[in-house]
């Protein structure tokens, strides 16, 4: 396994952007930076062995700080919506940002965590080089409880897996909650509308939300409607259904309440493009996933290459607890409590048919 390191940027404040590249011995590789923990590229071998980028994504330090999309940022305290922006612990009521629908509030508000430069650190595991970003969070940031020591690594294995274990320490009982919003097109990146790639995920029930997107806490199943995936079928096959949900989404933007035992790290989801060959596996411990079809990405939104990216050129797999369930007491609890330790995995791991 071998990594790199360059500076490809300045902060206003003159801090130093850099882009840590991690790679294995079969040449796959994955590029991070410090601003924000981003991901910023993922290079993978389709069926004839010619390698492609397939995340989606920015190479300035201005486009990043714009955050068109989230691109492959890391999202905390809280990932995805918070319904009226306000939640209550120990009595006590917290106000956070009002930024979806005017209402509510998503990915914790406008002071991301994308916006910051976090430490970091190189180690060697038995799985290989392991690049570790740390960030403090003190008690009060983004309207949250607690001074939080967040770390998360990545970590590129042998068999073709970008690992991520997120770690959040508090002293105060907090939100813990975090996610990768990664877009993927195992076409490349640039090769556009992504929604003849197959998909599968292991849930037989979702989420179903109101019109701004705020779980009502029923689980509805997904049989019978446009929103099982329980076998492998193009993203585009429903994605323009006359159904309620994906109207009010413009297509998927749905958490899926997954099958696996609680706790237990088990394959999730599944991605093919059987043009190129790629299949990518998703394995977390995390009780839901937002599958997001890039309904927002309206263009022009200029990436990585001078690529115009576009609505449904790309998709999430966002692992991580339901929305809204510091408010829904019958779903799983992201409430950490001080000093626990708020520990979870997501891997995405890559192959060929």
């Amino acid at each position: 396994m071998a990594y790199k390191t360059e500076q490809i940027g300045k902060m206003e404040n003159g801090e130093e952007v850099i882009r840590y590249t991690l790679t294995n011995d079969h040449g796959v590789s994955a590029s991070f930076i410090n601003l924000g923990g981003i991901w910023q590229t993922m290079f993978v071998p389709d069926k004839d062995g010619k390698m492609d980028d397939v995340v989606l994504g920015y190479d300035t330090v201005e486009k990043w700080l714009l955050g068109i999309g989230h691109c492959g940022e890391l999202v905390g305290r809280n990932a995805n919506r918070i319904g009226n922006a306000s939640f209550v612990i120990n009595g006590k009521t917290y106000e956070l940002d009002k930024n979806s629908s005017g209402i509510h509030n998503l990915h914790s508000g406008l002071n991301y965590y994308r916006n910051r430069i976090w430490e970091a650190s190189i180690s060697e595991d038995e799985l290989g080089t392991r690049l570790s970003f740390y960030l403090f969070s003190p008690d009060g940031d983004q309207g949250f409880p607690g001074n939080a020591h967040v770390t998360v690594s990545y970590t590129l294995t042998p068999d073709d897996s970008l690992k991520i274990d997120y770690h959040m320490v508090a002293d105060a009982d907090t939100v813990a909650n975090m996610t990768n919003h990664a877009y993927f097109n195992l076409s490349g990146h640039q090769s556009g509308n992504a929604t003849d790639q197959l998909v599968w995920i292991d849930a037989d029930t979702f989420t179903i939300a109101d019109s701004t997107s705020i779980p009502t806490g029923e689980l509805v199943p997904v049989k019978g409607t446009p929103m099982d995936f329980t076998e492998m079928k193009p993203i585009g096959r429903d994605i323009d259904a006359d159904y309620e949900p994906l109207r009010f989404a413009g297509g998927y933007d749905h958490n899926w309440a997954l099958n696996h035992p609680a706790g237990e790290l088990s394959l999730a989801a599944k991605a093919m493009d059987e043009k190129s060959g790629r299949v990518m596996e998703v394995y977390t411990d995390l009780p839901g996933v937002q599958f997001y079809t890039a309904n927002s990405m309206t263009p022009p939104v200029t990436g990585k290459d001078g690529v115009q990216y576009a609505p449904r050129g790309g998709y999430c797999f966002e692992t991580q607890y339901f929305p809204d369930a510091v408010n829904k007491p019958q779903f799983a609890s992201p409430i950490l409590k001080a000093g626990d330790e708020y520990k979870t995995t997501t891997i995405y791991k890559f192959s060929v048919i």
